[in-house]
């Protein structure tokens, strides 16, 4: 097969991205660092009918972004998200269920000498099975050992290597010889273009609940510091009511004033016992499904007798 020259193949790739900007409303930057050819055509092939992996130079994919700005100002958004080994996956379909492809298609790698640790590196106390000459690598990361039985055994856990920090070459080869592969690689999403809005991939975790309780809790801070500062807004309205009846009723009791509004207060005081009777009929009306049920269960097993005893 014959290779097309360079300027053939800028102009193909061009195209290719002009026509995944117009053709797809959404689309995933990922970050493609440590990632092979072959697992990358694993991800292609997982992807085949719901989205496009297309990476390239970022000279060139900003080149093409600006190209098509003006028909889609929102494209611009992306501009400044088009950094380091960046790539896009471009979808139709369901964000989160293109993100779970995405998640699920990674490999084990060890931790090579100065690459940077993605993640936490526990090493458990265990008894390593190896000889007494090792003993120095052992020493040289300052780890607690103990001979056993003509084998090094690790006497605490050991957090080997920090988030974010650059894998050492002592922390490369004993870990090499534990034969622990802590690492996995794979495309990382770092950002979400979804119809010109340009957000975090954990958005996509939020589900209607959080908003909900979000809105609830903003709600209520609102209407704590108007409270507090007494300006009156309509999330404080309601409490500031609540509790300019609550100092009338007070007011009230103590000056020996009727009003409708706490003639049941005044009843309950005067007799405690009517606050069982008023709240008799919440109670009932909590274990009336209770002997609802009861009463179903009765005659069914009437039912089940079919009105005989066992000896008739």
């Amino acid at each position: 097969m014959v290779r097309e020259d360079k300027a053939t193949w800028k102009a193909n790739y061009f195209t290719k991205i002009g026509q995944f900007l117009q053709e797809f409303p959404r689309c995933f930057l990922v970050s493609a660092d440590n990632v092979g050819s072959l697992q990358m055509q694993q991800i292609r092939i997982a992807l085949r009918g719901k989205a496009e992996v297309l990476m390239g130079k970022n000279t060139m994919m900003r080149k093409a972004i600006r190209g098509h700005i003006p028909n889609n100002p929102h494209l611009e958004k992306l501009l400044p998200h088009v950094v380091g080994n960046i790539g896009f996956v471009f979808t139709s379909h369901d964000l989160m269920e293109v993100r779970d492809i995405l998640l699920s298609n990674k490999k084990e790698a060890p931790a090579k000498a100065g690459a940077i640790a993605p993640l936490d590196v526990l090493v458990e106390k265990q008894n390593t099975g190896m000889g007494p000459e090792k003993t120095s690598f052992f020493q040289a990361l300052a780890i607690p050992t103990k001979i056993t039985k003509g084998t090094i055994e690790i006497l605490n856990d050991i957090q080997l290597c920090k988030k974010g920090e650059k894998v050492g070459a002592s922390e490369s080869a004993l870990l090499g010889m534990l034969k622990i592969r802590p690492f996995h690689y794979g495309l990382v999403c770092r950002s979400v273009y979804d119809e010109g809005s340009v957000y975090a991939p954990e958005v996509l975790d939020i589900k209607p609940e959080d908003l909900v309780q979000r809105f609830c809790d903003g709600i209520a801070n609102v209407a704590a510091v108007s409270l507090a500062i007494g300006y009156p807004t309509v999330a404080s309205v309601p409490h500031s009511i609540v509790n300019g009846f609550k100092k009338l009723a007070a007011v009230c009791l103590e000056a020996d004033i009727d009003i409708p509004q706490i003639a049941m207060i005044k009843e309950i005081l005067a007799d405690p016992s009517k606050f069982a009777v008023a709240a008799a009929p919440v109670e009932a009306a909590a274990e009336a499904p209770k002997e609802e049920e009861k009463k179903e269960e009765s005659e069914e097993e009437s039912d089940d007798d079919m009105g005989f005893g066992l000896f008739d």
